[in-house]
C-alpha cells in the first residue's frame, strides 16, 4: 500500500487529490458530493484497485483517520495524558525530525499529527501462496502495481477472502498491522495503536514508514518492505545512540532488536531454501505436501533449540505457530536479503545516509532492486581488492 518515490515535498494534500483523480474513473456522480467524500473515494482507489465495496470501505476507514488528525504538540496539551504516552509522543516528533534532518528522508507532514482508531486492530493483512511453491499470490493496485498482500479493515472480510483462496488451492495467512503508509500522498498521522509499542519498536516503525515516503519501487513488494526494515532497524540504533548516548539502555535494546532481525532472517532464508528444493523435485504433488510437513517440523525444532538459549528473542514464537507457505512468504516479505543491506552498510563505514543514497541511485536505474544492491556490494568489493 505504498507508492513510487521522489515527489515534491511542498505539494499540498488538495493538489495530491487532484493529481490522483487522473488515475481513477470515478468522475460520474461525484459533482454533487463534497470534497471530503471525493478524497475518500480517491484514497480508496489507491488502496485497492479492486471491487467497489472494498474501495468504499477502505476509503471510509482512511477518511476517518485523516479527519481525526490532531497536531501532536496540540494533543500533548491534553491534561489527561499519562507520562508514558507523553514521552512516546515526544519521541515520535524527535524521530521524524531525525529522519528529516539527519537521514534526509522525505518526511513532509507525516507523523506530525495523532489520530485515534476506534477498533481493536487497524488492518488485517492477507497473504497467500500455492501449496507447493514459495511464490506469493499477488493483487493489482492502482498506481503501486502488484503487491504480495492485501489489507482488510475487518477480520470477517479477511477470513472470507482467505476461504475463497483456500478453495482455489492456496495456503493463506492473516496477520494484523498497526500502521501503513500512503507514501507521502497524504500526511500520515501517528495512529493510536502504535502507542502500545515500546519506544525502540515505535521508533523503528516510524522510520520504516517514513522511508516508504522516500523510496518505493513499483511492483517490488519484497524489496520495499525488506529495505524499509533495514532502514528502520539501523536508523533506530543511530537515533538512540545520538539521543541517549552509546551504551544507553535504549541504544542497547535497538542493537539487540536489529541483531535478532538478522538472525531470524538468516534462519528463514535457509528454511525457505529447503522448501524450494523440495518443491523443485519431480515427484507427485501429494508427496510434496507430505514431505513439506517434515521440513516444517525440522525447521520448528531447529528454531526451538535456538530460542531455548535466547528466551527473550522477538521471534521466539515462530515454532509455536502452524506453518504453511503463506506464513513463510509473510516472513520473507520483510526479511529477505537483510544480510545484503547490512553488508553494504558495513562496507560503507556504517554510514546509513550514504547507504540510503546509494540504494536510491542504484534502483532508479531500473534494474531488479535486489540485484542492484548486490551490484553495489560487488563494485565495492572490487574496489577494495584492486
Amino acid at each position: 500500500m505504498r507508492h513510487p518515490t521522489f515527489r515534491p515535498r511542498s505539494m499540498s494534500d488538495g493538489r495530491r487529490v487532484r493529481l490522483l483523480l487522473s488515475f481513477v474513473w470515478i468522475k460520474i456522480g461525484l459533482r454533487q458530493i463534497g470534497w471530503f467524500v471525493v478524497l475518500l473515494a480517491v484514497l480508496g482507489s489507491i488502496i485497492s484497485g479492486c471491487s467497489p465495496f472494498y474501495v468504499l470501505r477502505a476509503a471510509y476507514e482512511e477518511g476517518k483517520i485523516l479527519w481525526r488528525r490532531e497536531p501532536i504538540p496540540q494533543y500533548l496539551e491534553n491534561p489527561d495524558l499519562g507520562p508514558e504516552v507523553q514521552d512516546k509522543l515526544k519521541l515520535v516528533l524527535a524521530v521524524r525530525e531525525y529522519a528529516r534532518d539527519v537521514l534526509k528522508l522525505n518526511v513532509g507532514g507525516s507523523y506530525s499529527s495523532y489520530s485515534y482508531v476506534d477498533r481493536p486492530d487497524l488492518t488485517h493483512i492477507l497473504t497467500a501462496a500455492p501449496r507447493t511453491e514459495l511464490r506469493p499470490y499477488t493483487w493489482w493496485f492502482l498506481i503501486v502495481g502488484r503487491v504480495p498482500y492485501k489489507g482488510y479493515f475487518s477480520k470477517e472480510e479477511a477470513n472470507a477472502a482467505a476461504k475463497e483462496l483456500e478453495a482455489e488451492g492456496y495456503d493463506t495467512n492473516i496477520r494484523t498491522s498497526a500502521a501503513f503508509s500512503t507514501l507521502g500522498w497524504f500526511d500520515d498521522p501517528l495512529l493510536s495503536h502504535l502507542l502500545r509499542y515500546d519506544k525502540v519498536t515505535l521508533a523503528d516503525v516510524v522510520f520504516h514508514e517514513l522511508f516508504h515516503n522516500t523510496l518505493y519501487v513499483k511492483g517490488a513488494g519484497h524489496f520495499n518492505e525488506s529495505v524499509a526494515n533495514f532502514v528502520g532497524g539501523r536508523a533506530a540504533i543511530d537515533f538512540f545512540r545520538d539521543r541517549f548516548g552509546a551504551g544507553s539502555a535504549e541504544h542497547e535494546r535497538a542493537i539487540r532488536a536489529w541483531e535478532e532481525e538478522l538472525e531470524f532472517s538468516e534462519f528463514i532464508e535457509k528454511f525457505a531454501a529447503a522448501l524450494d528444493e523440495l518443491y523443485a523435485r519431480k515427484i507427485p504433488e501429494e508427496d510434496k505436501l507430505l514431505l513439506r510437513q517434515q521440513v516444517f517440523a525440522r525447521g520448528k525444532e531447529e528454531w526451538s533449540e535456538w530460542v531455548t538459549k535466547h528466551p527473550t528473542h522477538r521471534f521466539r514464537n515462530f515454532s509455536k505457530q502452524p506453518l504453511n507457505n503463506a506464513v513463510i512468504i509473510h516472513y520473507m516479505l520483510y526479511l529477505k536479503n537483510l544480510k545484503s543491506f547490512e553488508a553494504l552498510y558495513q562496507a560503507e563505514g556504517q554510514n546509513l545516509v550514504r547507504v540510503i543514497d546509494l540504494i536510491r541511485e542504484a534502483v532508479a536505474k531500473g534494474s531488479e532492486p535486489f540485484e542492484a544492491v548486490q551490484g553495489l556490494l560487488t563494485k565495492r568489493n572490487n574496489r577494495v581488492t584492486s
